[in-house]
């Protein structure tokens, strides 16, 4: 090993220089030597890494092994295990290089080998769809997890590094990776508690999601530092006194900047600018003794006037995360809020290194989840993932489950008996019931909180004592869709609904099938091999599955049709015909048998429904598009990226896009388009724009000119475009007359 050390030409860092420096020549077997087995594990992971990874580069152009290093120093400052370290090492090669993960196991034993093959096995996926390739992914990874929990602290790593690196990415893979780990990543590293990771994916998702307020920020805060650190100074000094006087203890006392989301969140949440957000900085006391942490409390009030509401007691009742601390808002000596945070040596540790903090596999060798308290509530979350990974069959559905159920739970109320139940915020006495059981919750007849009677739609606060009274013939109603909250409770419903009333939603899956495929021949059509074959492809039984699945709403029809299509296409001749050889009651002599017909639908998804595009945004084919659910109006259909989509609930998405080369009478469908002009104001200008249009065969609706003195012309046209080429090309050609300054699409649609 030595020689191939004395090779490496890049900079290694110091902890990993030491390893290779004091890693043993030779195998040692004895168990007062296992700290250099360990290193030695260690060395062996770096140097094959490095072996395998030689000659390839990332993007930025820096060697490829220096992303593997990184990710192992990651979990070295966890506090990883030695197989933790070298998985970091190893993460990539299964993946990157011809290397199995057979000969991981030989070469580095089974707990490493578990902990690569977890991580690989999220990466190696292809979907022709982005939401079924992200659900399965994530499908995947949270059965990794199941079988060790180290796999996602692994992969946290990795995507930590990766987003450290991302400037080198072109935009659309920049906003997609931030966007999945503001999604996702983030809020499982603040689920396991690693605040250190969470901090720092939010920061790095909120640069790239929101570049300008990102830097505005930055920059804001850096302004400030000088008077918030004087500040700190002061209350720190007077709190160190204070303290002592008391005869309290303090190991530590300081003050910490808030991460710039968390500034950003409270700017947005609260409807300020950055000059009226005051506590941007937390003060953080560290003592030895819980009665330490409660008395250093009292001290802080008497010193410094207590903020109403803003005491929190994550002591008595700590997070789902094990997090624990005394929060208090006080009115500083200069007037103004700020936070102070008081806890203990190790619940500080807890706090930064959450789930690293204690590995419980250090002492039983493993993390499997089985091994678990049923009574730890620190994996019910990942329990419930788990149990929905068969009921969810729509990609869209399980993501929306997954965001759901990762963000912080900040609602605790009791079981009669007193034990402690966490939900999210808003939750209502069925998202209980359903918590507890889900007979509990498909049974619910009614509910107490704090011993009155309450409507089942209440919304729990913190502390309540909620008790659910069952009867055997109650049943879920589909009233509790509009007002449960947690995605357990809505899931658990419609899989009530699902299977109770499966001959309604098998005959409503044949009426919309058999309207897009025709009835002619349907019925031998469903008993066709290639549609068991389509049933299967779509995780179903049999193809009465696919229908009820299909009638219920689990499925859309815009996926089984590709998927029929898939099929048919696998079938094609060589003419390049796609005949259906369907057998029907009627058949046609010397005829070719007719192509299916899938929709006269400009849009995927709605076949069947009532539509419209929405006028906020005014879409048109070539962009990507979302549709909403709308009361009395059908299905709205918007431009992703829409500020309107911001405020819609999850569960009113559904998932649509354009079909391409979709005609009505021969002529390309066309959509309107409203566009806004600046341009120098002379005679005759909007004559020569409209000249300009006519040419291209652009068809106008409506023409608004604004003038005013010494000020540019404001032209608004509404035009008629089949799609975001065409538009482009219009916006060239008016952008190479000499007088426009500006051009802009506007999205209302006037009238």
């Amino acid at each position: 090993m030595s020689s191939t050390i004395s090779t490496i030409d890049i900079t290694i860092p110091d902890w990993l220089q030491h390893c290779l420096d004091d890693s043993p020549k030779e195998c040692v077997e004895t168990e007062d030597d296992r700290r250099h087995n360990d290193m030695d594990l260690i060395c062996k992971a770096f140097v094959f890494a490095y072996q395998l990874h030689k000659g390839q580069y990332r993007k930025s152009g820096e060697p490829y092994i220096c992303h593997p290093v990184a990710v192992a120093g990651l979990l070295r400052d966890l506090g990883g295990s030695p197989a933790m370290i070298a998985a970091g090492f190893l993460h990539d090669v299964v993946e990157d290089t011809d290397v199995t993960i057979e000969e991981i196991e030989q070469r580095f034993g089974a707990e490493v080998r578990r902990l690569v093959e977890g991580v690989t096995k999220l990466s190696k996926i292809n979907f022709k769809s982005k939401t079924e390739s992200q659900a399965e992914n994530f499908r995947r990874m949270f059965m990794a997890m199941a079988q060790d929990i180290r796999v996602i602290v692994v992969k946290l790593a990795d995507r930590l590094h990766n987003m450290r690196t991302m400037e080198v990415m072109s935009e659309e893979s920049r906003r997609r990776n931030a966007q999945e780990t503001k999604d996702i990543f983030a809020p499982l590293a603040n689920r396991l508690g690693i605040w250190r990771f969470k901090w720092e994916l939010e920061d790095l998702a909120f640069k790239y999601l929101e570049p300008e307020s990102f830097r505005q920020i930055q920059q804001l805060v850096a302004e400030k530092r000088g008077a918030r650190e004087e500040r700190l100074t002061n209350v720190i000094d007077i709190l160190k006194n204070r303290l002592a006087d008391m005869g309290i203890h303090c190991l530590e006392i300081s003050g910490r900047p808030k991460h710039l989301y968390s500034i950003y969140q409270k700017m947005q949440r609260q409807n300020k600018e950055f000059h009226e957000i005051y506590d941007l900085a937390a003060l953080r006391l560290i003592v030895e003794t819980n009665e330490e942490c409660y008395r250093a409390l009292a001290v802080v009030h008497d010193v410094f006037r207590p903020i109403p509401g803003r005491f929190k007691d994550y002591i008595g009742l700590p997070k789902p995360n094990r997090y624990q601390s005394l929060h208090t808002g006080v009115i500083g000596p200069w007037g103004r809020p700020l936070e102070v945070q008081i806890r203990t040596m190790e619940m500080h540790r807890i706090s930064e290194y959450g789930i690293a903090a204690h590995w419980k596999y250090k002492e039983t060798g493993t993390s499997h989840i089985t091994q678990m308290s049923n009574a730890d509530d620190k994996f019910t979350w990942l329990r419930q993932l788990l149990e929905w990974q068969n009921d969810l069959k729509d990609a869209q559905e399980y993501l929306d489950s997954i965001k759901d159920n990762l963000f912080e739970d900040d609602v605790y109320v009791f079981t009669p008996k007193g034990d402690l139940v966490a939900l999210s915020a808003g939750s209502t006495t069925v998202d209980f019931a359903y918590r507890i059981h889900t007979e509990v919750g498909n049974h619910c007849a009614g509910a107490r909180v704090n011993g009155r009677m309450v409507p089942l739609s209440s919304r729990l606060s913190n502390g309540d004592i909620v008790e659910v009274m069952t009867q055997k013939n109650s049943h879920p109603s589909l009233d509790w869709l509009n007002f449960v909250r947690t995605s357990a409770a809505k899931n658990r419903i419609k899989q009530w609904y699902k299977r109770s009333r499966r001959d309604e939603n098998l005959a409503r899956g044949r009426e919309l099938l058999e309207k897009e495929l025709g009835k002619t021949g349907f019925e031998n059509l469903l008993k066709s091999e290639p549609m068991h074959t389509v049933a299967e492809k779509c995780n179903y039984h049999s193809v009465d599955d696919l229908l009820a699945a299909l009638g219920y709403g689990e499925i859309t029809l815009n996926l089984v049709l590709n998927r029929w299509r898939e099929i048919v296409k696998e079938k094609e001749p060589a003419s390049g015909t796609i005949p259906v050889n369907i057998p029907t009651s009627s058949p046609k002599t010397n005829k070719e048998a007719a192509p299916v017909r899938f929709t006269d639908s400009p849009i995927f998804g709605v076949e069947g429904l009532v539509y419209h595009l929405a006028g906020c945004c005014t879409p048109i084919p070539g962009e990507p598009i979302t549709g909403v659910v709308t009361r009395g109006r059908g299905i709205s259909i918007h431009r992703q990226g829409c500020h309107n989509l911001e405020t819609v609930e999850c569960d009113r998405l559904v998932p649509v896009s354009w079909n391409p080369g979709i005609e009505y009478n021969g002529r390309p469908q066309s959509y309107p388009v409203n566009v806004q002009i600046e341009a120098l104001d002379r005679v005759g200008v909007l004559k020569d724009i409209l000249s300009r249009l006519s040419d291209q065969g652009i068809n106008v609706r409506h023409a608004n000119v604004k003038t005013a003195l010494n000020q540019p012309a404001l032209i608004d046209l509404g035009i008629e475009i089949r799609d975001r080429p065409q538009l482009e090309q219009v916006f060239t050609q008016i952008k190479k007359m000499s007088d426009i300054l500006n051009i802009r699409r506007v999205g209302q649609i006037d009238g």
